[in-house]
């Protein structure tokens, strides 16, 4: 799906889905792996069995995985993965 239209440096999301409300900021969510993870949770409002939208850059890409920085690396299949930005890389300055 999304393997030939993404590179390193693009901003891409993918869906988790909420486990359980570790503490008061944290939730552990499941994202399409065997390990659950616990992230910083923004709203106090999210339930056990809804889907959320994880954004992060990704970093290293090796055939049909794809490395997302989400605060720590997550590996992930590459065809759960959806592009949100392009990486464009700076401009150079003209020489005066």
């Amino acid at each position: 799906m999304a393997k030939g239209r993404i590179n390193i440096g693009d901003e891409v999301g993918m869906i988790a889905t909420v486990r359980r409300r570790v503490t008061e900021d944290r939730i552990s969510v499941s994202i399409l792996t065997e390990f659950p993870h616990s992230i910083i949770d923004k709203t106090s409002t999210v339930k056990k069995g809804q889907s959320i939208e994880l954004t992060g850059d990704v970093t290293h890409i090796d055939g049909d995985l794809g490395t997302v920085n989400l605060g720590l690396p997550v590996t992930v299949n590459m065809d759960t993965l959806r592009l949100v930005t392009s990486f464009v890389p700076p401009k150079r300055k003209a020489r005066t």
